[in-house]
């Protein structure tokens, strides 16, 4: 039988939704209102789905005060696929790109431009195995680089940039993938951001981009068509059939964040969960969180225990507690607790309480 009970689900993505998005898509899901059919059902070409597209994209530029001089485009791919786009699209003949090395999915995004081009890695913190961002004056950046790529949250790792890098005036390219929205983003100062929805945004198989009009005019015509950002922005990301359950979810989980009081409103609840869950890591030394203080991320907690056999036993005692996804990525062990803009806040507190007792018992 199915249960409606459901777990705290620390996932790293595809990650918790909002519980009302959730509720409305169930409420709607056979006939959505006035339409008479699902929103898997209507096709991607009439005014409903249209509505539904530009609504979102409204949403968006709403949150986020979007410059009228971008484009918001609704990809599938992933991020992954942002990887190998974002060199063949920007990165011309003869040019370099700088990219910042922080973490294991900002390299894989170095070594698929590499494929394209020529990169320069102004930046690496793998010889302390991404525990901390690159300092300002560690990047070695390239004059007339034809863009800067950064991965602004380390999933895997748990660190997380609070300002920028100084760039000059080169394009900023940032992977946004998985702190997008959880607090104010400065638009402007980027050239292009991309982010896979499966965290913050909504369910797995769309990517947002946010990419500003000028850049459209590096998009070659011998690039694959799919592959294209002029294109793909010429036809609204219409091109072809877009993930239209995908693109519904996204929209209704951004009506869902600007009922919340928008961007300000969420980061300030997302500070004071991160924060209850580090100072119970700090507490006692029990627990070792494994990323520099200052780069620490909101959205990814990671920690470590004395041995991997305790934390054995503490994934398996906070699974049997009905905590889901703690376990840490497979290429770092320990533990990660993803706490997204949708994860409630009492799934932290009683984590908390569980990571209290479990040194009451273990310590």
């Amino acid at each position: 039988m199915p249960t409606a009970t459901r777990v705290f689900n620390f996932s790293a993505g595809p990650a918790v939704l909002p519980l009302p998005v959730l509720e409305e898509a169930q409420r709607d899901l056979i006939a959505l209102p006035g339409v008479g059919m699902s929103v898997m059902e209507i096709s991607h070409r009439s005014k409903t789905f249209e509505d539904l597209l530009h609504k979102a994209q409204d949403d968006i530029r709403a949150l986020a005060g979007v410059p009228g001089n971008y484009k918001i485009l609704m990809l599938q791919g992933g991020a992954t696929l942002q990887f190998s786009m974002v060199p063949m699209n920007l990165l011309g003949a003869g040019q370099t790109a700088d990219y910042i090395d922080s973490g294991s999915w900002a390299d894989k995004a170095a070594k698929e431009a590499k494929k394209v081009g020529k990169v320069n890695i102004a930046a690496t913190t793998k010889g302390d195995n991404y525990s901390r961002l690159p300092e300002q004056p560690e990047l070695k950046l390239t004059p007339g680089a034809a863009y800067v790529h950064m991965t602004s949250n380390n999933t895997i790792e748990g660190t997380e940039w609070t300002s920028l890098p100084a760039v000059g005036d080169a394009p900023l390219v940032s992977d946004t993938s998985s702190n997008m929205f959880s607090g104010p983003v400065d638009v402007a100062r980027h050239a292009l951001i991309y982010s896979g929805a499966q965290k913050n945004l909504g369910p797995s198989g769309v990517t947002l981009i946010i990419i500003r009009e000028d850049l459209l005019a590096r998009s070659t015509d011998a690039l694959p068509v799919m592959l294209n950002y002029k294109i793909q922005a010429e036809n609204d990301s219409l091109y072809n059939t877009p993930n239209t359950f995908g693109v519904y979810i996204l929209g209704l989980t951004m009506k869902w964040l600007r009922s919340l009081g928008g961007l300000e409103a969420i980061a300030k609840i997302n500070q004071r969960k991160a924060g209850k869950l580090y100072a119970e890591i700090d507490r006692t030394g029990f627990y070792r969180g494994t990323a520099r203080k200052q780069d620490r991320s909101l959205m990814n907690v990671t920690f470590r225990l004395a041995t991997e056999d305790l934390e054995k036993t503490f994934v398996k005692e906070s699974t049997a507690a009905g905590f889901d996804g703690l376990k840490g990525h497979r290429s770092v062990g320990g533990m990660r607790a993803s706490i997204y803009n949708a994860f409630p806040e009492e799934g932290v507190d009683a984590l908390v309480s569980f990571m209290r007792e479990f040194e009451r018992r273990h310590g």
